[in-house]
């Protein structure tokens, strides 16, 4: 139309022009690259400077948690971690194995490092469930059997363990199956059964074969265990029987489904 004004053309040109036609991808220029290139070597190299060229992430302090008997300063010393060295190039699990070589009381440890200047030692000990008397000393035997540390005083209400190994007869035949570390962890797994009470007053475990395992309470009472087999029955056995025949001296649980006790 001739009265069309110019917004009125423009409007329609544009309504009949279709949608617009997408841009085209242009690549970065080189420039571009080189300068994304520059900045990405130098935060690299920053990165690598702090953590092994400056002074900020040196390794200054060595924490010990966890102890019992053993001193942070010792595990600090068997330990040797190396003062001043880049914390980032610290070998854990060197650290780890040199205080288990050097520590044998260590059952569990985790060096953990403690950003910028720290490394942490979460040690924990082993704890003895019986000991073996050697003269005037006392060998600590911990519930894997392990014999990890000889101390000159008896830990309190740890049970002695005595291996009075019979020679003769069918226990001399069984001493050639299981030798006297197999006898050990034993007398542990039996130790490990006690009823919590019984374990108490529980002064001494006997061990004069696989089969033929004992122990002596206080008050001088005396328990037939057997073999470490089927420990939890003969847990309650022996709890019934103690409260049936609360006055007798020796019990026998060496057959859980039969126990018998005698004396008063």
């Amino acid at each position: 139309m001739a009265g069309s004004t110019t917004a009125e053309r423009g409007a329609r040109q544009q309504e009949s022009s279709g949608p617009p036609r997408a841009r085209r991808f242009r690549p970065p220029r080189l420039r571009t690259i080189i300068i994304l290139a520059v900045a990405l070597v130098f935060t690299a190299g920053g990165t690598v400077w702090v953590l092994y060229g400056s002074d900020w992430t040196r390794l200054e302090d060595v924490s010990v948690s966890g102890t019992r008997v053993l001193t942070p300063a010792q595990v600090r010393e068997a330990a040797d971690v190396p003062i001043g060295d880049p914390l980032v190039s610290l070998d854990t699990a060197a650290v780890e194995a040199r205080l288990r070589r050097k520590l044998p009381r260590i059952d569990e440890v985790v060096v953990e490092r403690s950003w910028p200047h720290g490394i942490g030692l979460k040690v924990t000990e082993r704890t003895p469930v019986l000991m073996v008397q050697k003269g005037r000393k006392f060998v600590e035997v911990d519930d894997e059997g392990v014999r990890f540390a000889t101390v000159s005083k008896a830990p309190k209400g740890v049970p002695t363990l005595e291996l009075e190994l019979a020679r003769s007869g069918s226990a001399a035949a069984s001493l050639r199956r299981f030798d006297d570390d197999r006898l050990v962890r034993e007398a542990v797994r039996v130790a490990g059964r006690i009823p919590g009470k019984v374990a108490r007053d529980t002064r001494l475990v006997k061990v004069r074969s696989y089969d033929d395992i004992s122990l002596e309470l206080s008050g001088g009472r005396t328990v037939s265990w057997g073999s470490g087999e089927r420990g939890a029955g003969k847990a309650r056995a022996l709890t019934a029987l103690m409260k049936a025949t609360p006055g007798a001296r020796h019990f026998d649980v060496s057959v859980p489904t039969a126990p018998a006790s005698s004396g008063s």
